[in-house]
C-alpha cells in the first residue's frame, strides 16, 4: 500500500465549476456563446487594426496586442472547459496541465505590462503631445510589447520549471475548471512551500509595480488633462483614459483576490468565481471595453463593411 501511495501522477481529474449533471448542457451553451463572442470580439479588433491604415498608431498597436493577450488567455482555458461539460471522462494529462498554466500565465503576466505602456502612451500624448509622435516611435512601441511578452513568458516559465521538484502522488483531482497552479499546490505529495512563496512574491511585486506604474500615469494624466481650455479636449481625454482605467480595475481588482489575498478565509466557490471571471469574462468586456466609444474603431468598422 505504502509503495501504490509512492507512485506518481501523470494525469489529473479536473472536477470543473459543477458536478450537477442538469446544468451540463446549459453551462456548454453559455460558455460555447461567450467564447465565440470574445474570440470574434478580440481577434476581430486584431484584424481591423492590421487591415485599417489609420489605426496603425502606438495606441491601437498596444491595444491589438492586448486583445491577442485576451484571446490567448480564454483559449488557454475555455476549450477544455467545453470539452469537460460534455464529457464523463474530465482527465488531463501532466504536460497538457503544465501547458494549460504556461499559457495562461504568460497571457496574465504580459497583459499587465501591456497595460502599463498602454498608460505610458496616455500620458505622452495627453501630457506632452507636440513630443509625442518623437517619443512613441514605431520601434519604441514594437521594443515595448516584445519585452511585455518576453517577461510573461519567462515569468511562466519559472513557475513550470518549478513544478518538476513536486511530485503528484496524493491525488489526482483538481478542484477547478482549469491547471490554476495554487490547486497544483494543493495535491503536491512534496512541499509546495518554496513555490508557494515565489508565486505569491513575484505576484504581489509584478501587480503591485505595474498597478502603482499606471496610478502615477493616469494621476499625472489627470492634472493635465484639468489644466486643458478646451472642453472638447477634456472630453475626448476622459473618454480614452476612462475605458483604459475600467479595464484595469477589473483586471487587477480580480488578480488581487486570486492571488495576493492567499489564505484570507476565501471559500472554494468564491475563487472559482474569480478565476471564472478573469479568465473568461474580462476577455469577453475587453474589446467591447475598448471599441464602443471609440470614434476611430468604429469608423474603420464601417469602412471594411462599406468595402
Amino acid at each position: 500500500m505504502a509503495e501504490e501511495n509512492k507512485t506518481q501522477v501523470m494525469e489529473f481529474v479536473l472536477m470543473g465549476l459543477t458536478d450537477l449533471p442538469g446544468l451540463q448542457v446549459p453551462l456548454f451553451l453559455v460558455f460555447l456563446g461567450i467564447y465565440l463572442t470574445t474570440m470574434v470580439g478580440n481577434l476581430g479588433l486584431v484584424a481591423l487594426i492590421w487591415k485599417d491604415p489609420r489605426l496603425h498608431t502606438p495606441m491601437y498597436l498596444f491595444l491589438g496586442s492586448l486583445a491577442f493577450a485576451d484571446a490567448c488567455t480564454s483559449t488557454s482555458v475555455t476549450p477544455k472547459m467545453l470539452i469537460h461539460f460534455l464529457s464523463k471522462h474530465h482527465v488531463i494529462s501532466l504536460s497538457d496541465c503544465l501547458a494549460q498554466f504556461y499559457i495562461f500565465g504568460s497571457s496574465a503576466t504580459t497583459e499587465c505590462f501591456l497595460l502599463v505602456v498602454m498608460a505610458y502612451d496616455r500620458h505622452v500624448a495627453i501630457c506632452n503631445p507636440l513630443l509625442y509622435p518623437v517619443v512613441m516611435s514605431n520601434s519604441l512601441c514594437a521594443q515595448f510589447i516584445g519585452i511585455s511578452y518576453f517577461i510573461g513568458f519567462l515569468h511562466s516559465a519559472i513557475h513550470v520549471g518549478l513544478l518538476f521538484r513536486l511530485t503528484f502522488c496524493r491525488s489526482n483531482k483538481i478542484h477547478y475548471f482549469y491547471c490554476e497552479i495554487l490547486q497544483l499546490f494543493k495535491i503536491s505529495c512534496t512541499d509546495p512551500t518554496v513555490n508557494t512563496l515565489l508565486v505569491l512574491i513575484f505576484s504581489a511585486f509584478i501587480q503591485v509595480f505595474t498597478f502603482m506604474t499606471i496610478i502615477v500615469s493616469y494621476i499625472r494624466v489627470l492634472f493635465a488633462i484639468l489644466k486643458k481650455k478646451s472642453e472638447k479636449g477634456r472630453s475626448k481625454a476622459f473618454s480614452t483614459c476612462s475605458a483604459h482605467l475600467l479595464s484595469v480595475s477589473l483586471f487587477y481588482g480580480t488578480l488581487f483576490f486570486m492571488y495576493v489575498r492567499s489564505g484570507s478565509g476565501y471559500t472554494e466557490d468564491h475563487d472559482k468565481m474569480y478565476s471564472l471571471f478573469y479568465t473568461i469574462i474580462i476577455p469577453l468586456l475587453n474589446p467591447f471595453i475598448y471599441s464602443l466609444r471609440n470614434k476611430e474603431v468604429i469608423g474603420a468598422l464601417r469602412r471594411i463593411i462599406k468595402k
